[in-house]
């Protein structure tokens, strides 16, 4: 009985998106959910008789990425969890994509068949080899017309190189190559090459006693191959130059803000691990996501962010009854919009903020079935912290934290974005008017 209940948990939680990732044309866009699979969905294209359609996507491909595995070495079960999806950018009529669970990087292709060949000489329709002595003409295959099969097929596989469970993988600008990050190890792949990586960066201390910060994210820089950027769980940032060594345990820059001493508490290391760090579309600045903020740094200046700001600031008096629910180490990300002008990132509610950078305004929007119908506008949401409430305001104790927003998507080029809440996927666009 226990092992079924177990098992229909299981089954529950395997719809829980855990990646949103669009494409470099914002074509499509993956996603990646607890139970291994990865579904595209495909934008519509544009039509004059039904202009309000531009923009929707439709499931354009689904398939199972990871499977449950078991490491019998180290009696440890390996999630079939996807936790980044990665495109590589088009070269022909295919798409790829790179996807990951805790240890195997998978390599996709994703293609398009609308034909199929007929008039073998050695097998019949049904594909069973005929006798040779029955074969008295030799007839010349053709393709002939089928409905469109989109499929999704396996084209290199990239395991054993992490002890520890990976975080995030990103794809260089050179088109060749690739790093998977985890806990402790940064490795660096060439896409041709499934059987060895090259370590760049190693933090694993000879005593493990002595371990005080580890590795939870790290990127290319958007245009040059031999810039990396990795966030650490103490805050911190390394910007590491592949120019520099091989080896890139010496970091090029380090940017971390000094701690406020007043804001010092028991929660203080927790609340600033940085969960994502994302390189602006410019290759100028750096946005990370802590637990309450979203900071912007410039790439010329490691003594203090650009810009902080504020995602849920009212939960700082709540940090105590969030660490004993686990709230407090989820992992928020954050993107840039195309322009680099807007960032965005979720929070709890099913809210997800966003901030403008140049008008330095914000807003707080929902994402649920309630307010959700097709083509209806966004209102945005207030939260009170104390005093009398309005009466379009929420309290912060009637907040929902298991309902949180955290796994985000902006279109390259337009606003267009995808936020995933639990197991549904939100589009939003701009309004047509």
């Amino acid at each position: 009985m226990h092992l079924f209940e177990e098992e229909n948990r299981r089954f529950l939680r395997a719809d829980i998106i855990s990646t949103v990732e669009f494409n470099p044309s914002g074509e499509l866009l993956a996603t990646g959910d607890k139970g291994g699979r990865v579904v595209v969905f495909q934008r519509e294209q544009e039509s004059k008789n039904q202009p309000h359609r531009r923009g929707e996507y439709n499931v354009y491909s689904t398939f199972q990425s990871h499977e449950p595995e078991f490491d019998y070495l180290k009696s440890l079960e390996i999630e079939e969890k996807i936790n980044k999806i990665r495109w590589l950018p088009q070269q022909n009529a295919a798409y790829f994509l790179l996807s990951t669970n805790d240890k195997t990087v998978k390599l996709w292709k994703i293609s398009e068949r609308d034909k199929r060949p007929e008039g073998y000489n050695l097998k019949d329709e049904d594909g069973r080899v005929r006798d040779p002595a029955t074969i008295t003409t030799l007839r010349v295959p053709v393709l002939q017309p089928m409905d469109l099969m989109v499929e999704a097929s396996a084209r290199r596989v990239f395991c054993n190189a992490h002890a520890y469970h990976i975080n995030s993988i990103s794809i260089n600008s050179d088109g060749q190559t690739f790093m998977s990050t985890d806990d402790l190890r940064i490795n660096l792949w060439n896409l041709e090459v499934t059987d060895s990586s090259f370590n760049m960066v190693d933090m694993k201390p000879v005593n493990m006693e002595d371990l005080t910060e580890v590795i939870t994210n790290a990127e290319f820089h958007p245009q040059h191959c031999n810039t990396f950027a990795y966030s650490s769980s103490k805050g911190s940032i390394r910007l590491c130059d592949m120019r520099d060594a091989a080896l890139c345990d010496k970091h090029s820059k380090f940017f971390e803000e000094p701690e406020d001493p007043s804001n010092r508490s028991f929660f203080s290391e927790i609340i600033s691990s940085i969960s994502d760090v994302k390189f602006s579309h410019s290759g100028r600045y750096l946005m990370t996501r802590d637990y309450l903020t979203v900071k912007v740094w410039d790439l010329n200046m490691e003594s203090k962010p650009l810009e902080t700001y504020q995602v849920h600031d009212y939960l700082r008096g709540k940090l105590c009854s969030l660490y004993e629910n686990d709230c407090i180490f989820d992992k928020f990300e954050c993107v840039w919009n195309g322009s680099d002008s807007v960032i965005m990132t979720g929070s709890y509610n099913n809210f997800f903020r966003m901030f403008d950078r140049n008008t330095k305004r914000d807003v707080t929007l929902e994402a649920s079935r309630e307010n959700s119908k097709p083509r209806a506008v966004l209102k945005p949401r207030r939260v009170c912290v104390g005093g009398k409430r309005r009466k379009d305001e929420i309290s912060v104790d009637s907040l929902d934290f298991s309902k949180k927003i955290l796994h985000t998507g902006w279109h390259p080029s337009e606003n267009i974005i995808a936020v995933a809440a639990t197991n549904n996927l939100y589009i939003f666009q701009d309004k047509i008017n």
